[in-house]
């Protein structure tokens, strides 16, 4: 799984020209699945999220995570995150998973996420051609690969 979280002022998700969920200060994050995650890289993907200290505290440090802030995520599903540059121009997806697999792993991740953080997490809508727009705050943006883990 790969995941690109944004820390943000402000964020929402459009589909169909009606605004389908938006947050206040939090995370943003795009989450990439691949056929082989498992039910362990949910739980530590999760974890991460929830516990990334990248808000500041009173000094101006970032060392305070989006639970302590109790603040929003907003999860969109985004399988372009698998894509394959190494040939070529054309990204490969080869390695996202499809449909199938990805909505079921989505989903454990909307609940996962949700329980991790103590309240409901805001999400787009799978598979659906969405506008997402974000007050990028900082700018803070972190990726994390649970194949890959640093």
């Amino acid at each position: 799984m790969r995941a690109v979280i944004q820390r943000v002022s402000r964020a929402s998700v459009t589909v169909e020209g009606i605004v389908h969920s938006a947050i206040g200060p939090g995370l943003l994050v795009f989450i990439g699945i691949e056929d082989a995650d498992t039910e362990e890289d949910i739980g530590w993907l999760s974890g991460k999220i929830v516990n990334l200290r990248v808000f500041n505290d009173n000094e101006g440090v970032m060392n305070v995570s989006v639970k302590d802030r109790q603040g929003d995520i907003l999860l969109v599903s985004q399988f372009t995150l698998q894509a394959s540059t190494k040939k070529g121009n054309r990204p490969s997806y080869i390695r996202a998973s499809k449909p199938g697999v990805a909505k079921p792993v989505y989903e454990k991740m909307i609940k996962q996420l949700s329980n991790d953080l103590g309240k409901t997490v805001h999400t787009g809508i799978f598979g659906a051609d969405m506008k997402v727009e974000l007050e990028n705050d900082g700018p803070v943006t972190i990726l994390i690969d649970t194949k890959a883990r640093e």
